[in-house]
């Protein structure tokens, strides 16, 4: 397997501020990529740090009140953090966690920096905090672009369409950026910087000690967080799931899903890690390519929007055509409906949508296709499709461990017709996608699946 130092078009300078030459240390401000294995941001860090003869800080800001988050995301990633800390610590890197707006932990810590290195992150405020650094730090900010497989400006220069208008484009590039990695060792250790932080070894007396919505309960029997646990939970997937990956995908009582999309938004595992794991893992190439689609082309897709889609998460920014239908349509007779709070504790007449809307509820995860069902009622039981929008959009980002992603806005968005094309026009719907029961019945068995949610629930008790 070949292997490479980070391509170029990872590496772009946020500012044209020269290096800091009385600096003590090269900080790595981690604030998406958080992990110690295969993170380009991470190695570019410490080959800066190798060049300058100095030791490197990574450093994490911990804000309580990040945008949607509550306890169970906060429990899921300071899970993977502690174990990020360890890692580093075993590579001679010390790692430290500030309270505090995350742009500013970076501000603080890198005014002994003579460089400050960071991870990309693709959300109007990730792009903020990194903004502020670079404007105001007074010392060259390098952002590396670690957790997409193809650099987003690389792939396209615009808001792609479809699935199929980027798909050639990213396919274009998989050979460049689809590679191993060497990992450079630090040669300056840095565990003897004196810089504390908080203390990551008790999450619950930590969590404890942070503002948090505490409404929703952390999930931890079931995904737990941390670099480890994906790696586990991917060669899993390979060795049992992925050979049945493609016919079982829109079969929601089965279990042939890799449970990778919350570890790739917590920055936990990279993309390329999995890709290549799934590339060179002996499985038919049809499952192989049926997964890189969604990895690759679908995931990035939905980073494409929302960095070229200033109000993505308004739903005035759905396509044209999918907003007049709806319109046109938003007086049409709607035989069930429902409030947010009666959605939200699965009381419908649908006993299928209402396993979907428990299992989200209840462990933090959805299988994909319940996911498209989930969306597309709610949209057929609303008041209007903005409101349907809006709920959606909530009820997404609160209980998904992998809420408040591009994925997430992406996601809901394609409900109400982003990324997709008109259909055959019916009531309430007008030309957007309709999803049925009996779909369901016609491609899985939901029956089976409100069992198997049934059963998920019970080890979250």
């Amino acid at each position: 397997m070949a292997t490479k130092i980070i391509e170029d078009e990872r590496i772009q300078p946020l500012n044209d501020v020269g290096i800091a030459g009385a600096g003590e240390y090269v900080l790595y401000w981690m604030q998406q990529s958080q992990r110690a294995q295969d993170n380009d941001a991470l190695e570019v860090a410490i080959q800066q740090a190798n060049e300058l003869g100095q030791p490197l800080l990574v450093a994490f800001g911990l804000t309580d009140d990040y945008p949607e988050a509550n306890v169970r995301h906060y429990t899921f990633m300071l899970e993977g953090l502690r174990e990020t800390r360890q890692a580093l610590q075993r590579r001679g890197i010390k790692m430290v966690v500030h309270r505090g707006l995350p742009s500013q932990v970076a501000l603080n810590l890198g005014q002994a920096a003579s460089l400050i290195v960071c991870d990309r992150g693709y959300l109007r405020h990730q792009r903020a905090w990194r903004e502020e650094v670079a404007a105001s730090a007074g010392r060259r900010v390098l952002q590396v672009e670690a957790d997409v497989v193809v650099p987003v400006e690389t792939a396209s220069d615009k808001a792609e369409y479809a699935a199929r208008t980027i798909r050639p484009k990213i396919h274009r590039y998989l050979d460049r950026f689809l590679v191993s990695r060497r990992t450079t060792p630090l040669e300056n250790h840095s565990l003897e910087l004196d810089v504390d932080g908080v203390d990551l070894g008790d999450t619950g007396a930590l969590l404890s000690e942070l503002d948090l919505d505490r409404t929703v309960a952390a999930v931890s029997a079931l995904y737990p967080g941390g670099t480890t646990v994906a790696r586990r939970r991917l060669n899993r997937f390979i060795d049992r799931h992925l050979p049945a990956y493609d016919e079982h995908r829109n079969q929601p009582e089965t279990d042939d899903v890799s449970h990778m999309a919350m570890y790739l938004h917590f920055g936990q595992i990279s993309p390329v890690t999995v890709a290549l794991a799934i590339r060179d893992s002996g499985a038919p190439q049809g499952e192989v390519d049926s997964y890189l689609e969604e990895l690759i082309v679908r995931r990035e897709l939905a980073v494409n929007f929302v960095y070229y889609t200033g109000d993505y998460e308004q739903y005035g920014m759905l396509p044209e055509w999918a907003r007049k239908t709806l319109s046109e349509h938003r007086d049409d007779e709607r035989p069930h409906r429902y409030s947010r709070p009666e959605l939200e504790a699965g009381e419908t007449h649908d006993p299928y949508w209402n396993a979907a809307m428990g299992e989200m509820r209840d462990t933090g995860y959805m299988h994909n296709y319940m996911r498209m069902y989930w969306g597309k009622k709610i949209l057929e039981w609303s008041d209007t499709p903005e409101e349907a929008y809006e709920t959606a959009l909530a009820l997404n980002n609160r209980y998904f461990l992998d809420g408040r992603d591009p994925n997430s806005y992406a996601g809901v968005g394609w409900i109400f017709g982003l990324h997709d094309r008109a259909w055959g026009e019916r009531p309430i719907f007008g030309k957007i996608r309709y999803m049925s029961a009996g779909g369901l019945k016609r491609k899985g068995d939901p029956e089976a699946y409100v069992g198997k949610v049934d059963r998920l629930r019970e080890q979250v008790k």
